[in-house]
């Protein structure tokens, strides 16, 4: 997001549902809205992955962004992430090349771990293991991607053989590799102030994507530690490759925008990240300062900090304050919620489109 320019704009359904709601009306609203986003000139549409979970249900983001790629045109999508410790990176790395030659080149990746305690239960996984088979994963889909048969790869956790079954007449032991070369644009997940993966990840050309609970404090940290990661890896930091996610939400009045994010669904999808990050012991993933008492966590601090609800030149208001507090950065991803009152959430779509854009276009 520069000064010369509107930014890039992107949406990110987590997704958050009300449980008592139909999956098969959730997913259709969801579509409603992808194609929602692209009539109003949204640039990446990102879904997430969930397997055992009733508000966050959407369990094969690939398989819901492909039916958007028919629906739409020129928006481009991504899995957000790819929970790589849940399955064989060869399967990943097949079906994420097919799905950027379907896509015509429109895919975007982000790589990451699950959240979800009972979706590691469920694939048998111990958390502290998490981290080091994502790494893992990370560097058999690069290699699929990038070298020929045979390939001989033995892992902590996974092996890749493909070697004596090889015959080129035939068309055997041929892989599939992306459209884009080398590979769709890769993300990373930034959760965790100085985190030393976002560090690692940079180091290998992978862009920065911010969650939407965190506050400034550790959105410039995510900054420091891309940087750090870029000069680490011989290249320079550029803004333009940074995404940060954040709750919007327009009305008519300030007023009006305030009570209706505090009561409707993204106030209540806060309220569920909240609870569980309680009950998970992880609250101070969203600390503004490590300092900070778990008991200022609430939707009111939420509203007053990270949150950016109003009428439309409050919110341009605010997201200029966001520019000037963290520095320049590429894609603002807004955060999809429920559509518990349809017609208010595409009414802020269209107030945030048709108004707060060219607002901060013309700043």
């Amino acid at each position: 997001m520069n000064q010369e320019a509107a930014p890039r704009l992107g949406m990110f359904v987590m997704p958050v549902h009300d449980p008592n709601k139909p999956l098969a009306q959730c997913l259709d609203e969801d579509l409603e809205l992808a194609v929602k986003c692209e009539e109003l000139g949204f640039d990446d549409f990102w879904v997430g992955e969930h397997h055992s979970s009733t508000y966050e249900n959407i369990s094969m983001p690939e398989m819901f962004l492909a039916r958007v790629l028919g629906e739409t045109s020129t928006i481009r999508v991504g899995p957000a992430p790819v929970c790589l410790p849940y399955h064989h990176p060869a399967h990943v790395a097949g079906r994420l090349a097919f799905l950027d030659h379907l896509s015509h080149g429109r895919l975007n990746v982000c790589f990451g771990p699950g959240a979800i305690p009972t979706d590691m239960e469920m694939f048998g996984i111990d958390p502290k293991d998490m981290g080091p088979r994502v790494v893992e994963s990370i560097n058999m889909i690069l290699k699929l991607w990038s070298e020929d048969p045979p390939i001989d790869l033995d892992g902590d956790f996974w092996s890749i053989h493909l070697s004596e079954n090889l015959d080129g007449e035939m068309g055997l032991g041929s892989l599939h590799r992306p459209l884009q070369k080398p590979h769709p644009p890769i993300y990373t997940p930034c959760i965790r102030r100085d985190s030393v993966g976002v560090r690692k990840a940079a180091a290998r050309g992978f862009r920065p994507f911010s969650h939407h609970m965190i506050g400034n404090e550790v959105l410039r940290s995510h900054w420091q530690m891309y940087t750090e990661g870029c000069r680490d890896g011989g290249h320079e930091p550029d803004p333009s490759h940074w995404s940060i996610s954040r709750n919007i939400f327009v009305a008519d009045t300030t007023e009006e925008a305030l009570a209706q994010a505090r009561s409707n669904s993204l106030g209540r999808c806060i309220e569920y990240i909240i609870e569980l990050t309680r009950r998970s012991g992880d609250l101070d993933l969203w600390k503004r300062t490590p300092d900070q008492g778990d008991d200022e966590l609430t939707i009111d601090y939420f509203l007053d900090e990270v949150i950016i609800a109003g009428d439309p030149a409050e919110v341009t208001r605010q997201l200029r304050e966001l520019r000037e507090a963290i520095g320049a950065f590429g894609t603002l991803v807004l955060v999809a919620h429920d559509f518990d009152d349809k017609a208010s959430w595409l009414h802020s779509l269209d107030l945030f489109a048709n108004e707060v854009v060219p607002a901060l276009g013309a700043s």
